[in-house]
């Protein structure tokens, strides 16, 4: 059974074939692919829940891969260079990575990296409301999804999680969400929002506090909490 799949990019044709190799007897399941400029479509396209990225590149370099796969990207990605002189721990850090190891590879690290960075994956994701990926609104529909399963929703409270989501990780104020409201209720009053919220949280199974997917702010409003 594998352990997690993994997207390798690196464009050094032995160093994928003994990495991937290596991995795959580990129990991992391993996509390989050798063009920076395929790596964000990859990334889409593959779902890894572990990337293992080269600095060096065709196409498009891993800096610029890091930086990129960052907006959509937040599982663990792990950074390959061929030398540690190339760029320093700090500047990798503020790119966005996880952690990184300088070639040649010593297979046993590169495992115990990895295992190291999926546990502590494993443990934020417990303790974190919704990614972005639990929680899917298609606007074609009107149709909000919450860890597979469609819910059943009031149009003020589709436009109410809607613009939640859309600012995920920020306080929206209860005048925004009166905005929301605007043109779906008359009554967009502040008791109309607090209904509204309640109503949302018992259809996420949030209606407990501490509540893990949307916040209040004393004071200030509500807030999708995304990571």
């Amino acid at each position: 059974m594998s352990k997690a799949r993994i997207l390798l990019i690196e464009d050094d044709a032995e160093i994928s074939r003994l990495t991937a190799m290596y991995l795959d007897v580990e129990g991992y399941q391993v996509d390989v692919i050798d063009d920076g400029a395929m790596a964000l479509e990859a990334i889409k396209k593959f779902k890894p829940e572990l990337i293992i990225l080269d600095l060096m590149l065709p196409g498009m370099s891993g800096i610029e891969i890091c930086k990129l796969a960052r907006e959509f990207y937040q599982q663990p990605l792990l950074i390959l260079t061929a030398c540690d002189d190339d760029i320093s721990e700090v500047s990798l850090l503020k790119m966005g990575e996880d952690d990184y190891l300088v070639k040649p590879l010593r297979p046993h690290v590169l495992v115990a990296r990895i295992e190291a960075l999926l546990r502590r994956n494993q443990v934020n994701q417990s303790n974190q409301g919704p990614s972005k990926e639990s929680l899917a609104i298609n606007e074609e529909r009107n149709q909000v999804s919450f860890k597979g399963k469609v819910l059943e929703l009031t149009g003020a409270e589709y436009e109410m999680l809607k613009l939640l989501y859309e600012n995920s990780g920020k306080i929206i104020s209860r005048e925004q969400c009166c905005q929301a409201l605007r043109g779906i209720e008359y009554d967009f009053s502040n008791r109309s929002i607090d209904m509204r919220i309640s109503g949302l949280r018992k259809k996420l199974g949030d209606d407990q506090m501490p509540y893990k997917v949307i916040t209040t702010i004393r004071n200030q409003g509500y807030k999708l909490i995304n990571e």
